[in-house]
């Protein structure tokens, strides 16, 4: 499968019926500066599709983009969004949730972005075809990135881990590292992955994709 096209949506807060419509939803979720936006932005080919910012916790809204793909023998959605342009295919959602675990800020700001990310992949009736959990592969699964993988874990959902930023180890120590995120995930398979030096794009996508 074989990203085609992609642009930005609209950004939600609540329930909208942009994520009624019968196009499966593709959710990112990671802790704030794990470098979700360019990781989107590599799996589409389009270095300002998602917004980049150096300060972390900055996105504060669900952000939608529409994804058409071909190849592969996904459902083809009935319309796309009003306004939104189709190059043919299949349509996916690529859904972009704000970072969690950023300790800067109001406490009130941390609350709301919490609730928004666990009303959207919890509470809501919106379903996921796959969530794509990012973690930080410098740092490890956080205390946060585990209690986010239980939640899921918990609703049966579809969960594709990402060790994100592996061109931030030495090559040496890149095996180690992933390992010791693998004892702590369990038997969930990791996709390594670099938006700087392309590792692991493909890998995703078909993982997305299958």
């Amino acid at each position: 499968m074989n990203i085609t096209s992609a642009q930005f949506v609209k950004g939600i807060v609540e329930a909208d019926e942009v994520l009624e419509k019968d196009i499966p939803q593709i959710a990112f979720i990671g802790r704030s500066n794990v470098g979700k936006s360019s990781l989107i932005n590599s799996l589409t080919k389009q270095k300002d599709l998602a917004k980049t910012s150096s300060f972390p916790g900055r996105t504060r809204q669900i952000n939608i983009f529409l994804i058409s793909a071909k190849g592969g023998s996904q459902p083809k959605a009935d319309q796309p969004p009003a306004g939104a342009k189709n190059s043919g295919g299949n349509s996916f959602y690529f859904v972009d949730l704000p970072g969690y675990g950023f300790a800067k800020g109001s406490k009130d700001d941390q609350e709301k972005i919490q609730s928004l990310i666990y009303w959207y992949l919890l509470d809501s009736d919106y379903r996921q075809k796959i969530v794509v959990l990012i973690i930080d592969a410098s740092i490890g699964a956080t205390e946060n990135d585990m209690q986010m993988l239980y939640s899921l874990k918990e609703q049966n959902k579809n969960i594709v881990i990402v060790a994100n930023k592996v061109d931030k180890i030495k090559k040496s120590e890149v095996k180690n590292q992933l390992n010791k995120i693998q004892e702590v995930v369990g038997n969930y398979p990791i996709i390594p992955f670099s938006s700087q030096d392309k590792i692991g794009i493909s890998e995703l996508l078909n993982e997305i994709f299958k």
